[in-house]
């Protein structure tokens, strides 16, 4: 018989099995603690300016008592938040959850019709987009529930006259405001002096109540809402906190903010734990102009920063990005797609601090495993399962596995949604009636109690019965200095059923598809080569930077 929790072992000694996830009733209890405490220090910054925790506490009170007070919402409605990392946002967040309504974190690059399914299926009865975005709701708008839009520029929060600059700009010089028009339409600020004129009443949030609607699997086929209560959100910052609290100065640290505040992981591992830490979030609105990401790097002494692997691997590649000085740097956290070694190994070489991975999914808040700050190195581990979290491998009739077997991870724990917005089915196919959450990640536990992700269920590829997994062949052309970036899906085989495939962006011009096949021969077993390799220009990603191997895999299988 296996030992329960045998990871327990492998902990730093700084952290506790279990965490006291009772200790706050909700996600707001946690921000007044913080907004008492660090008051006068500053809570976010973007595009040079600052706000401090008091006056996030004032403006987010301020929207909260106008969605109460004007628009007249009630407990448990959705108000959907549409736009880039921008010092609205964290406002419009904490202004939600305050009135006792729930967030529907919306992609901003969402088209018409993800938009339109959002908005149904959440009922949301508002929206704050930003004018970039505008145009987007403009054409869904009467189709869906939404009573009140409120807009926004991007300098609005800006000092004057930065603001009226940085707006105009944007819409008239670089083109990037489509004209539109929603009628009753009102401003952020003028919703934010309207929240004056009313007084927030006290509102009891529930530990059980839904903080966020968050949207997931539209890679997957269609967009579902993780319920993601208080309780949940509350659990997932205690554990992040008990694991990286110890290496953690309260009220000091400084966390780039770079992935979008509408992703999981953002929300959670920078905005709502570093709150909790009384820490600084510097948002950056467009990580993507990575000369610009660099160059607002340099200016600022960051103590962490979290991002997905193709975000550092990016950075790596920026000219400038080795000058920065990265003497106060002591956490880098990388996760929501597999962390590859070149990219970790080269990360600690100029950077200094090594590559921390981290494990989790939208439907657990997201973290769910992460690896200790300790580490020497990357070691390819997702890590151990966070304190109050249990794991384990599952074959597909639900049996638990054993040490070094794959089978799909399993994670049970406070941490796990409520369960899909409005419907049970999909909910059941994933949570069963154990309470286990069915990652679809196929993975193995070694001796130690560390998890090893092989790849996604879906993802795998069956080379004449052969399972290959992509995470494998990926890493290893990832290892040519000639690579940029690498995609490994499968395709049709006459032969063997399925091939391997590799879709690279190249780092070396010069770089040919024989010099990949010859890395790949001397590197990984016959089955396992790619049989067919193309070039890119970029490869298709989802707005946080995820490889969409779906996309390659369907283009590859049209083409055949």
């Amino acid at each position: 018989m296996m030992q329960e929790r045998p990871w327990i072992a492998s902990y730093p000694a700084s952290v506790p099995q279990e965490v006291d996830v009772d200790e706050y009733r909700s996600i707001v209890s946690v921000l007044q603690t913080s907004l008492e405490k660090y008051r006068d220090r500053t809570a976010f910054s973007n595009m040079g300016k600052s706000l401090s925790y008091d006056e996030v506490d004032r403006y987010s009170k301020q929207f909260a008592a106008y969605l109460l007070g004007e628009l007249k919402l009630k407990k448990g409605d959705r108000v959907a938040i549409m736009m880039p990392n921008c010092l609205q946002y964290p406002i419009a967040i904490f202004g939600v959850l305050r009135a006792g309504l729930t967030v529907v974190n919306t992609n901003p690059m969402y088209t018409p019709r993800e938009l339109k399914h959002q908005l149904v299926d959440s009922g949301a009865s508002a929206i704050l987009v930003m004018d970039n975005f505008g145009k987007t709701v403009q054409e869904v708008i009467a189709d869906t529930p939404v009573k009140q839009v409120i807009t926004t520029g991007l300098g609005d929060m800006l000092s004057f006259p930065k603001s009226m600059i940085v707006n105009f700009v944007l819409k008239h010089v670089k083109k990037m405001v489509p004209d539109y028009d929603i009628p009753n339409a009102i401003r952020f600020r003028d919703a934010l002096t309207l929240g004056q004129m009313h007084t927030l009443p006290e509102i009891d949030i529930a530990p059980e109540d839904i903080a966020f609607l968050q949207y997931t699997g539209g890679t997957t086929g269609v967009s579902k809402g993780a319920m993601l209560t208080h309780r949940n959100l509350v659990a997932n910052m205690q554990q992040a906190s008990m694991w990286i609290g110890r290496n953690a100065r309260m009220g000091e640290e400084i966390i780039i903010t770079a992935l979008p505040l509408y992703h999981i992981f953002a929300l959670t591992a920078n905005s709502l734990v570093f709150m909790k830490f009384g820490g600084h979030n510097y948002l950056i609105t467009n990580p993507r102009d990575m000369a610009g990401f660099v160059k607002e790097l340099s200016k600022v002494p960051f103590t962490a920063i979290t991002g997905v692997n193709t975000l550092f691997n990016g950075l790596l590649n920026t000219p400038g990005f080795d000058k920065i000085d990265f003497s106060h740097l002591h956490l880098t956290l990388g996760g929501g797609m597999a962390v590859q070694r070149a990219v970790a190994e080269r990360w600690k070489q100029v950077t200094g601090c090594t590559l921390v991975e981290a494990y989790g999914l939208t439907e657990t808040s997201p973290a769910a495993c992460m690896n200790p700050l300790d580490l020497p190195e990357y070691n390819g581990s997702i890590g151990l399962p966070i304190p109050s979290t249990d794991a384990c491998v599952m074959d597909d009739n639900y049996n638990k596995l054993g040490v070094d077997e794959i089978g799909e991870l399993c994670i049970r724990g406070p941490q796990v949604m409520k369960g899909y917005w409005q419907r049970p089915d999909e909910t059941a196919k994933i949570i069963d009636e154990e309470g286990w959450l069915h990652t679809g990640d196929m993975a193995r536990m070694d001796g130690n109690g560390f998890f090893y992700i092989v790849d996604r269920k879906k993802d795998m590829i069956l080379v004449s019965g052969f399972n290959v997994y992509p995470n494998e062949v990926e890493d290893v052309i990832a290892l040519m200095p000639g690579v940029l970036e690498v995609a490994a899906v499968g395709v049709p085989d006459d032969k063997s059923g399925e091939a391997v495939k590799v879709v690279i962006v190249k780092k070396d011009p010069n770089l040919t598809a024989e010099q990949v096949r010859a890395h790949a021969r001397e590197n990984l077993t016959g089955y396992k080569q790619p049989k067919f390799v193309e070039f890119r220009t970029e490869l298709p990603k989802t707005n946080v930077g995820k490889i969409l191997r779906r996309e390659l895999r369907d283009q590859a299988a049209a083409t055949q």
